[in-house]
C-alpha cells in the first residue's frame, strides 16, 4: 500500500517545477507535475492529493482561478500558493481564494518543506477534531463510516461513505457525476457510472428515515444532496 503524501504541484515554469518535484521525491513526497491549470484541475479530480502547492501565473487558468474552483467542492485540502508577487493585495486575495498559505519567489526547497509539512499536520489536527458531522436528524462520521439517527448506528460501506462525504461537502449545491467517479471510482465510464447509481440508492434507503433529507438526479450535470 502506498502511504507517500500526495502533493499536486502546479508550475509552468518547467525547469522549476522539475526541481522542486525531484527535491520532494527525494524526501519521500508523491508529486503530480502539471504544466497550467486546466491540467492541474483534471489531475486534482482524478487523484484526490492530500495537498496543493500552486503557482499564481499559469497559462489556461491561473493559480487563483483553480484554488477558488476546487474550493467550491473541497474546503478541506490545504492549497500553499507559489508567486513573484508581493503586493499585499495579492496576498489577501490569496487567502480570499481559499489559500492556506503563500511563499514569494525566490525560495528555498527548505522552506517550501517545512510549510508542506505545517498544513499537512493542521490538517490532520482537523481530522481528527471532526467526529460526527449533521446531517438533517442524522450524524455522520466519515472516519468510522458510520450513520447515526438517535441511539441507531447504521454502517456504511467505505464507498458509501465516501460518496456521502464528497455529497454533504457540497451539499444543497450540484456535485458533478464525472468528480464523484474519478474521485472514488478512478474513471468516469459507463459501467462505473451505473456502479455509482446503485450506491446512490443504497444511500437513499438508509437516509430515508429523515424526509427532509433528499438525494436529487440533476439529469445532464450529477447530484444534488438536499439537506
Amino acid at each position: 500500500m502506498n502511504s507517500k503524501t500526495k502533493v499536486l504541484l502546479a508550475e509552468d515554469e518547467i525547469s522549476l517545477g522539475m526541481i522542486v518535484q525531484e527535491s520532494l521525491e527525494s524526501r519521500d513526497f508523491e508529486v503530480l507535475l502539471c504544466a497550467n491549470g486546466d491540467i492541474a484541475w483534471e489531475k486534482y479530480k482524478a487523484s484526490k492529493p492530500d495537498i496543493l502547492v500552486l503557482d499564481v501565473m499559469m497559462p489556461k487558468k491561473d493559480g487563483f482561478t483553480l484554488a477558488e474552483q476546487i474550493r467550491k467542492i473541497d474546503p478541506f485540502t490545504p492549497i500553499i500558493f507559489l508567486t513573484s508577487k508581493g503586493q499585499t493585495e495579492d496576498v489577501v486575495k490569496g487567502f480570499g481564494q481559499g489559500g492556506n498559505d503563500y511563499i514569494r519567489k525566490p525560495f528555498s526547497m527548505e522552506e517550501l518543506i517545512v510549510r508542506i509539512n505545517a498544513q499537512l499536520d493542521r490538517k490532520l489536527i482537523k481530522n481528527q477534531q471532526r467526529d460526527w458531522l449533521e446531517l438533517g436528524e442524522f450524524e455522520f462520521h466519515p472516519t468510522r463510516q458510520l450513520l447515526k439517527l438517535g441511539e441507531k448506528e447504521s454502517p456504511l460501506t467505505a464507498r458509501e461513505s465516501q460518496l456521502l462525504e464528497i455529497l454533504l461537502e457540497n451539499s444543497n449545491d450540484i456535485t458533478d457525476r464525472s468528480l464523484i467517479l474519478t474521485r472514488i471510482w478512478g474513471a468516469d465510464d459507463f459501467f462505473n457510472a451505473r456502479s455509482m447509481d446503485v450506491f446512490i440508492t443504497k444511500l437513499r434507503k438508509k437516509l430515508q428515515d429523515d424526509p427532509n433529507i433528499q438525494i436529487l438526479n440533476v439529469r445532464g450535470y450529477g447530484y444534488k444532496l438536499v439537506c
